[in-house]
């Protein structure tokens, strides 16, 4: 069996390589971030339901599922399939 050369296996990588100041694993353009200004909101009134929402929507992925708390709250959970409340009371 022949050595394989580790160039030749680098070179067919698509994998990305070290990531350092020289070669960023990712162009640095491409880094959303978050808006620094939200999480200071959010740390000055944490109870602030719009910082809330800001924040959430600043974690978030766009085309993603919207965040928990722009849900409609439930006053009733959901319907169980299967589960009877009186069987159980009796167990």
């Amino acid at each position: 069996m022949t050595d394989i050369d580790d160039d030749a296996i680098d070179s067919t990588s698509v994998a990305p390589g070290e990531d350092d100041e020289a070669n960023p694993a990712h162009d640095p353009r491409q880094e959303a971030g978050q808006d620094v200004s939200i999480g200071k909101r959010l740390e000055k009134n944490p109870t602030s339901q719009d910082a809330q929402l800001d924040n959430a929507l600043d974690e978030s992925m766009d085309a993603s599922d919207p965040p928990s708390n722009t849900q409609p709250a439930q006053n009733e959970p959901a319907p169980s399939s299967g589960f009877d409340e009186e069987a159980e009371a009796q167990r």
